[in-house]
């Protein structure tokens, strides 16, 4: 076996670096549409453009040969009078022709226990390697990798299957049959260490295109391998990976992420399912904004005139509730016409939302919320320690500290805070996004906690909908919940009395017209309730502190993109 394995890996990926970085780099520049090449006095093109022609049919050609030489080593393979050709080559197409009764083995599952035993796996050509007579696979699935060794001995590898195996582009997908053996050493580059295996066949299922994007090694290094100055890896940056996020979700880190993603969704269905809640899915075609202001995308609705996207499920949820469901919940898509070009705002993300009646106090909401979000991170820390570990590797983090009950102060509380560190403050107007954190970093200096509610906001910061406090007009039975001092949750007890919702709605600028259905579902008979809406992808960025919820958002729609 060889040990050299991984650092030649090294070697070859930063060779690789030094070719694609000026092509990676300007994929992130804003695209420039074509214009009619400059012309010179005499009408021909200038100096300029010819010499930009003159590249771009270089690299043309280039590109091509390069293709060539791939199509030649590929047919050189093909044609060889091997008598072990039934072990390499391309696989028939999946086209379920039939069920063979085969078992393959998670790439995940291979440890110690397998030794000498033969397994079949389905992987991608992570990377490859030919010396003389051998080879070295590093076969990727998902978040695991195993090392592939071939070495010829004309018995179970020939010299034409390991000319077949140097051909096969990265992301190729293979099926790999071999036994499962201990290695002289540990294999430090992968993450099945304790074990190697020894091929006996290989098949090609789905051959990559040659030309990647970018290499899967330079989008996958830790943040750190960029902090020195004389850094020679290449840098993937957000747009090339947004560009190609069918490549860029390839990563271990980013594969792991919308694993924890999904955990997020799926830990909070668990929790309110639990105590009897009722699973939701409402209209994201309405007649009128959900949430007033102009943060709306609007359209044609056929012969009905003007729609608009559900800024929230907000009035159907409150509508639900009085339809005697007690408790309802929906995870599903929201729109919000917002032109924020920020780290934590996007135009279309999935919302969490959830409603339910109480009894004499809004404080019985956050109960059902504290209990939620501390069972969803322990949920997360135990179903998920090994994404979180990946995630870990490529973007450090602190582990989220909270407490059992979690942290309640009143915005009172919160602005006595800013204020005695110096901020100020308008006590009853919203705080904004950098005034948040540093509340935030306040209350991990004195609570140890970076998850903690905030009550009782004042009324110019609230939906026209949200209850005002009985003992003070100016603040509301309302609450905000952060993580890391950035918030992932507003929410309140809502008014269930037609006069006052009407009177508010209007004092906000909302024709009370478009939403009358919503009003009058309060006329006869409305029990007292309250809920919140919870962005998933935010709560996903922060639990990890990735820094951008583009990270957390599959394929993201922002104020600058619609596409992939």
């Amino acid at each position: 076996t060889d040990r050299r394995h991984s650092t030649a890996t090294d070697r070859l990926s930063c060779a690789c670096a030094a070719q694609r970085a000026d092509e990676i780099n300007m994929s992130d520049e804003t695209p420039i549409d074509p214009v009619p090449a400059a012309e010179g006095e005499d009408g021909a093109p200038s100096k300029k453009a010819l010499k930009k022609a003159a590249a771009a049919a270089e690299k043309a050609r280039l590109k091509a040969e390069r293709a060539a030489v791939v199509a030649e080593k590929l047919a050189a393979v093909q044609v060889s009078d091997d008598p072990l050709k039934h072990l390499y080559g391309d696989a028939p197409m999946v086209q379920s022709q039939e069920v063979s009764g085969r078992v393959w083995t998670r790439v995940d599952e291979l440890d110690a226990s397998k030794i000498d035993t033969e397994v079949l796996v389905r992987g991608r050509i992570h990377n490859v390697r030919g010396k003389g007579k051998s080879a070295f696979i590093v076969l990727r699935q998902q978040t695991a990798n195993v090392q592939i060794t071939l070495f010829v001995d004309d018995v179970n590898v020939s010299k034409g299957m390991v000319k077949y195996v140097c051909a096969l582009p990265r992301e190729t997908v293979v099926d790999i049959r071999g036994l499962v053996v201990k290695p002289e050493v540990p294999v430090e580059s992968c993450t099945q260490n304790e074990i190697e295996i020894v091929c006996r066949s290989i098949h090609c299922i789905s051959r990559s295109a040659p030309d990647l994007p970018f290499l899967i090694e330079d989008a996958s290094r830790p943040d750190s391998a960029f902090e020195a100055e004389d850094t020679q890896y290449v840098r993937v940056l957000q747009d090339t990976r947004l560009n190609n996020r069918v490549i860029d979700l390839r990563t271990p880190a980013n594969n792991a992420i919308f694993r924890i993603q999904s955990g997020v969704g799926t830990l909070f269905r668990e929790a309110l399912l639990k105590r009897n809640f009722v699973e939701i899915h409402t209209p994201k075609l309405i007649g009128g904004a959900s949430e007033g202001g102009a943060s709306v995308f609007t359209l044609d609705y056929m012969t009905l005139g003007k729609a608009c996207l559900a800024q929230s499920p907000q009035l159907y949820k409150q509508m639900a509730i009085m339809g005697d469901l007690e408790g309802v919940f929906e995870i599903g898509p929201v729109f919000r016409a917002e032109n924020s070009n920020t780290h934590r705002h996007l135009c279309e993300f999935t919302g969490l939302d959830m409603e339910m009646n109480i009894k004499e106090h809004y404080n019985e909401v956050l109960d059902v919320l504290d209990d939620l979000f501390v069972n969803m991170f322990d949920g997360l820390n135990e179903r998920f320690a090994k994404e979180l570990s990946v995630v870990n590797a490529q973007h450090p983090f602190e582990p989220l500290q909270y407490l059992k009950p979690s942290l309640r102060i009143t915005f009172e509380e919160g602005v006595k805070m800013l204020q005695e560190a110096g901020v100020e403050i308008d006590p009853l107007d919203d705080i904004g996004t950098e005034t948040e954190r540093i509340l935030g970093g306040l209350v991990k200096e004195k609570y140890k906690t970076d998850f903690y509610m905030l009550t009782r906001y004042p009324k110019n910061a609230r939906p026209f909908y949200t209850m005002p406090a009985p003992d003070d007009p100016n603040y509301t039975n309302s609450f905000d919940i952060f993580i890391r001092g950035e918030e992932i949750i507003s929410g309140a007890q809502r008014i269930h009395e037609p006069d006052m919702l009407a009177q508010r709605a209007t004092e906000c600028g909302i024709e009370v017209s478009t939403i009358q259905s919503y009003i009058d579902s309060f006329k006869y008979g409305a029990m007292p309730h309250g809920g919140c809406g919870v962005g998933l992808e935010r709560v996903a960025m922060l639990f990890l502190n990735l820094g951008n919820i583009r990270k957390t958002s599959m394929f993201p729609r922002d104020p600058k993109r619609l596409a992939p």
